[in-house]
């Protein structure tokens, strides 16, 4: 008989408890701002940008205090052309188009919980890195980076995140 599953059953059965459960609390991050009891998705609009019904995606979507920003290249914000120069700058015009987003909801790059980078050169991840870890000095979120063949607009890096408001 087998009794290594019989324990865990009867563990997962009792659940937290005691200070177990005091230490899972404590671990969760406090809500910067309640969502008001509103229920729902809402769609995220940068300061300057307006609604449109032919838009395709959304800057960003709040979900309860989750705050989903979509990919960001390194366009400018003005002419939406991939800003020139070198690739840090295009790495660095991305976390600031995301920066933008993320002030319009109240929340900012501190409270970023994960991001996903996009890559057309993976041989520039170290350069990417010495400007992420600028944007992300202290507590970095969790990162996933993916190396594809092509982004949108021609930008050579897309980044996109997860924070809470």
């Amino acid at each position: 008989m087998n009794t290594h599953k019989t324990d865990r059953r009867k563990f997962l059965r009792r659940g937290l408890s005691g200070a177990t459960a005091v230490a899972a609390a404590a671990a969760l991050p406090a809500r910067a701002k309640s969502s008001g009891g509103k229920k729902g998705k809402r769609v995220i609009y940068k300061a300057d940008e307006k609604p449109s019904k032919d838009a395709i995606f959304s800057s960003g979507i709040q979900y309860g205090n989750l705050l989903f920003v979509s990919g960001a290249g390194a366009h400018d914000p003005v002419t939406h052309k991939v800003v020139e120069g070198p690739f840090q700058n295009q790495v660095r015009r991305c976390l600031e188009n995301i920066k933008l987003v993320l002030e319009a909801e109240g929340s900012s790059p501190e409270k970023v919980l994960k991001c996903t980078v996009f890559l057309t050169d993976i041989t520039k991840w170290g350069e990417m890195n010495v400007v992420y870890h600028e944007f992300f000095q202290a507590e970095p979120p969790a990162r996933s980076t993916i190396a594809v063949k092509d982004l949108p607009g021609d930008s050579p890096v897309e980044i996109e995140c997860v924070a809470y408001v």
